[in-house]
C-alpha cells in the first residue's frame, strides 16, 4: 500500500484520541483555559456524564474576533512566549484542545472582551467552522460541547456509565479547585448534585479551600507544610499518621499549580510516612510543589497529567524533610477520628435501642463485660512481683503508693494523670478536658524506637554484656545469615557469634532494651535477614531492624504497672515526637472529651 497524506479531519480525530480520553478530559482542558484567561468564577454544567453536554462559563479576559477564529485551529496558542518549551508558566500550552474537541463533538464558543460592545460566537462541527456571529453576553467565555464522540462510535462505546463519567468530572474540578483557591467554582447539571466552592483569599486560603473540597475533618487532622530546600518550595497539608485511608485516592499532588501524577512525589510521601503508618494504609495529603519552570518538563504527556523533574532527588529530599519536620512538630498528637471510632463502637447498632443512652431495658439488666472483675488493676495496690519499671531509661523510680485523688498539677498535662490500669495493658488517664485510654505496649514501643533512632544517629548503640552468653538454637541457614550480618548488627548494640553449626551465642544486647526477650529478638532478626535475602540490606532496612528491637524491648501487654510508672509513661509520650501512633501505625491513645462521654449517657443538651 503506498504512503498517502491523511485528511485533515482524520488527523484531528487522531490527535483528539491523545488529548480527549473521556468527558473529564474535555472539562480539564476547558477549565484550565478559563483559569489561564484570568477567570475569577467558573461554572461547569454537564448532562449524561458529559457525553450529552459540557458547558463551561467563565468571567475571564475573553477573546476578540481574530483570537476566537484562531483558537480552534491546531497548534495555535497564546500561552507560549517566543516558542520556549522550557519555561511553561500556564496550565495549557499545546494549542490542540479546542481543535481536537471540535473534531469529535459539536463545539460552540462565545466570547467577549472588556472593550467589545457585544460578544461573538462560532461553531465547529466535525472540524468545520462556521461564524463568528454577534452574540449577547457578559465579559468572559462560554464553551459548549455536545454529543461527544458521536462521530467516533468506537470511542463512545468504551466510555463508562453516566454516573462514573460524572464522578470523573467531579474529581477533575476538585483538583482544579484545590490548586486555585482564589477562583469560585460551581458544578451542576442533571446528572449530579450541585457543588459550590466559593473563592477564598488571604492568610489560610489554602487550608480553607482544602476544607471545602476534602472536608473540615482533614484540615483538623493534618499538619501544615511550609519549607524550602534546594530551590524546591513545599506547601500544603499532610494528614496525621493515624488519619489514613484504605487506598491512595486521597493523595493529591500539585506542581506549579498543575495537578499531576508523579512517581517521585508518591515515593517521597511513602518514604516520609514509612515509620508511622500501618501497612496497607495510605496517608491523606495535599502536596503543593513550586520549582523553577525550567527545572521541570511538563511536556512528557499529551494530557499533561505527568511530568519529569530535572533533579528528582532534590524534590524527593525536600518533600521527605517537609513532612518529617511537620509530623515531628505535631509531637504526640493523634487524629480525633480515633475517638470518633470509639464513640461509634459505643453506639453501634448492636446496642442501639429506644433508650436515650443506646441500651434497651433488657440490655440494661445484663451484666456489663467488665463486671466480673473485683477491682480495676492498678488502682489500690501495686503488684509486688512487678519488675522495676524505673529501670528502663527515662522512667522514674516507683513509689510505694498511689494517690486517691489526681494531682491538680498532673491534670494540666495534655495526657493528664493516670487513674487506673485495665486488662493489664490499657492505662486510664484523666485531664482537664476528658478521659484518655492509652495502650501501654504500643506507646512504649514508639518511645523505645525513637530513642533507638536517636542513639544510632550519634554512633553505635550502647550495649550491655550478658553475664553468661545466651545460646539460641536456630536452623543452620539462619545461623549463617546472622554470622554474616554480625558486623553490621553490632551498630545496633547486638553482638552475636556462631556457636556450632545450629546455634548462635548472644554476648551483648542493646542497653536500651534492658531484660528483653532476647530469644524472640534474635529470631525476628533472622527472619528479617531471610526475607531481605542480602547482608547489604541490613543498612537499607535499618528502620525495620530497629522496629523489631523496639517491639521486644517495650513494656509488654499483661504487665501490671504502678501509678507513677504509668504517669512516667504519659510524660515521656508528651515529650516524644510521633508517640501518637506505634511503629506499626496504630494509635497509642484515644481521647474522649467530657462532652462526648456525657452524650453517651444522654446528658448532652
Amino acid at each position: 500500500m503506498p504512503i498517502r497524506q491523511l485528511p485533515e479531519d482524520l488527523i484531528n480525530r487522531i490527535a483528539a484520541g491523545e488529548v480527549v480520553e473521556r468527558p473529564a478530559s474535555v472539562v480539564k482542558e476547558l477549565v484550565e483555559n478559563a483559569i489561564d484567561a484570568g477567570a475569577n468564577r467558573v461554572v461547569v454544567t454537564t448532562a449524561t456524564g458529559g457525553k450529552g453536554l459540557i458547558r463551561i462559563e467563565d468571567d475571564g479576559h475573553g477573546m476578540d474576533r481574530a483570537d476566537l477564529i484562531l483558537s480552534v485551529e491546531r497548534h495555535a496558542t497564546s500561552k507560549l512566549s517566543e516558542d520556549e518549551l522550557d519555561d511553561i508558566r500556564t496550565l495549557g500550552f499545546r494549542g490542540e484542545a479546542l481543535a481536537s474537541i471540535g473534531s469529535v463533538a459539536e463545539l460552540s464558543i462565545a466570547s467577549r472582551t472588556a472593550q467589545a460592545e457585544s460578544g461573538l460566537k462560532l461553531e465547529v462541527r466535525s472540524g468545520v467552522r462556521t461564524g463568528p456571529v454577534p452574540f449577547a453576553m457578559n465579559q468572559g467565555t462560554i464553551v459548549e460541547v455536545k454529543n461527544l464522540f458521536a462521530n467516533v462510535p468506537a470511542r463512545l462505546k468504551f466510555l463508562k456509565t453516566d454516573r462514573a463519567e460524572a464522578g470523573a468530572i467531579t474529581d477533575v474540578i476538585k483538583r482544579l479547585a484545590m490548586a486555585n483557591p482564589g477562583v469560585h467554582f460551581m458544578l451542576n447539571g442533571s446528572d449530579r448534585s450541585p457543588s459550590n466552592w466559593p473563592s477564598v483569599t488571604g492568610t489560610g486560603a489554602l487550608e480553607a479551600r482544602l476544607g471545602q473540597v476534602m472536608g473540615d475533618d482533614f484540615a483538623q487532622n493534618a499538619v501544615r507544610l511550609a519549607t524550602s530546600r534546594h530551590g524546591v518550595v513545599v506547601a500544603g497539608l499532610a494528614g496525621l499518621p493515624t488519619y489514613t485511608r484504605a487506598n491512595s485516592l486521597s493523595q493529591f499532588y500539585f506542581v506549579n499549580g498543575r495537578s499531576v501524577k508523579d512517581k517521585v512525589l508518591v515515593g517521597a510521601i511513602r518514604a516520609a510516612y514509612a515509620d508511622y503508618t500501618f501497612r496497607d494504609r495510605f496517608p491523606v495529603v495535599a502536596l503543593y510543589i513550586a520549582v523553577d519552570p525550567g527545572e521541570v518538563d511538563v511536556n512528557v504527556h499529551p494530557a499533561k497529567a505527568e511530568l519529569r523533574f530535572r533533579d528528582a532527588g532534590a524534590v524527593r529530599s525536600a518533600v521527605i524533610r517537609a513532612v518529617g519536620e511537620a509530623l515531628t512538630a505535631a509531637g504526640f498528637k493523634a487524629s480525633d477520628t480515633v475517638a470518633d471510632d470509639v464513640l461509634g463502637a459505643f453506639t453501634a447498632p448492636a446496642y442501639a435501642a429506644a433508650s436515650p443512652v443506646g441500651f434497651s431495658p433488657a440490655q440494661m439488666r445484663q451484666p456489663l463485660p467488665f463486671s466480673g472483675y473485683d477491682r480495676p488493676m492498678g488502682l489500690a495496690s501495686a503488684n509486688p512481683f512487678s519488675p522495676a519499671f524505673g529501670s528502663l531509661d527515662g522512667f522514674a523510680e516507683p513509689s510505694a503508693r498511689m494517690e486517691a485523688e489526681p494531682s491538680p498539677a498532673l491534670m494540666e498535662y495534655p495526657l493528664g494523670t493516670a487513674r487506673a490500669q485495665m486488662f493489664d495493658n490499657f492505662i486510664i488517664a484523666q485531664n482537664d478536658e476528658g478521659l484518655l485510654l492509652v495502650d501501654q505496649h504500643a506507646a512504649h514501643e514508639r518511645l523505645v524506637y525513637e530513642r533507638f533512632k536517636a542513639q544510632l544517629a550519634s554512633g553505635p548503640v550502647p550495649s550491655q554484656a550478658q553475664l553468661i552468653p545466651m545460646v539460641i538454637e536456630l536452623p543452620e541457614e539462619d545461623c549463617a545469615r546472622l554470622e554474616d550480618a554480625a558486623p553490621e548488627l553490632e551498630r545496633f548494640g547486638l553482638y552475636l557469634e556462631r556457636f556450632g553449626p545450629r546455634a548462635i551465642a548472644v554476648r551483648e544486647t542493646p542497653a536500651l532494651l534492658g531484660n528483653s526477650d532476647i530469644d524472640g529478638l534474635v529470631r525476628d532478626v533472622a527472619d528479617g535477614l531471610a526475607e531481605w535475602d542480602s547482608i547489604a540490606a541490613v543498612n537499607d532496612r535499618m528502620e525495620a531492624i530497629i522496629a523489631r528491637m523496639a517491639c521486644h524491648g517495650s513494656v509488654r501487654s499483661g504487665r501490671r504497672l504502678r501509678v507513677d510508672e504509668m504517669n512516667a509513661l504519659l510524660r515521656d509520650m508528651e515529650a516524644t515526637p510521633h508517640s501518637g501512633q506505634c511503629i506499626h501505625g496504630r494509635p497509642t491513645y484515644v481521647e474522649l472529651k467530657k462532652k462526648d462521654i456525657e452524650r453517651l449517657f444522654g446528658r448532652s443538651r
